[in-house]
């Protein structure tokens, strides 16, 4: 089981990588560090489980945080009419996405990063991902709301990209144009 000291922290040189490829079919070693990634953000929601062995909530997690350089991610996440997406993908990609934005208004935060970096971190209001499940088969997705914003969050760690790299620097704050505010 993953816990917080698996996580490496803002400033280890593997965030700033862009991970590999996961070769299909997964290897059995690739399909264990899926299922423990996803198993990692279930648990940190679990408050019994969170407790025990000390794990921050996450909904979100990039195998590139575990100081594992390749293209996986794991998600739990509800969107806001109470619908699960919870997912663990090899290879994500997005395959098309909105012209229009959208923004956490509390920002966003990380696994990787302990202190809280404030700011508008604008994202594509819809996407649509394509990736593969655990077994292999092809998962096409399409997103809007919260679970948009943290498939986006953790595909940008497969290309080392920062949450706060996106934060404008001089007005962390400044209104997006045209963008949906989305409440956490």
């Amino acid at each position: 089981m993953l816990t917080m000291e698996d996580i490496i922290r803002d400033g280890h040189p593997t965030l700033r990588q862009v991970a590999a490829e996961v070769p299909m079919p997964p290897s059995d070693e690739d399909k264990r560090v899926l299922n423990e990634l996803l198993e990692y953000v279930i648990n940190s929601q679990i408050e019994e489980i969170a407790a025990q062995y000390g794990l921050r909530g996450g909904i979100g997690l990039a195998a590139p945080q575990i100081n594992v350089s390749k293209r996986m991610i794991a998600v739990h996440v509800h969107d806001d009419k109470g619908k699960l997406y919870s997912y663990g993908l090899f290879n994500p990609k997005i395959i098309s996405h909105s012209v229009e934005k959208s923004y956490l208004l509390s920002g966003e935060g990380c696994l990787s990063v302990d202190e809280s970096i404030p700011g508008y971190v604008p994202r594509h209001a819809r996407v649509t991902v394509k990736g593969y499940d655990v077994d292999g088969n092809e998962v096409k997705l399409r997103l809007k709301g919260m679970p948009a914003i943290v498939f986006q969050h953790e595909i940008d760690h497969l290309n080392g990209i920062m949450f706060y790299d996106h934060i404008d620097k001089e007005d962390p704050h400044k209104p997006i144009p045209d963008a949906i505010a989305i409440e956490r």
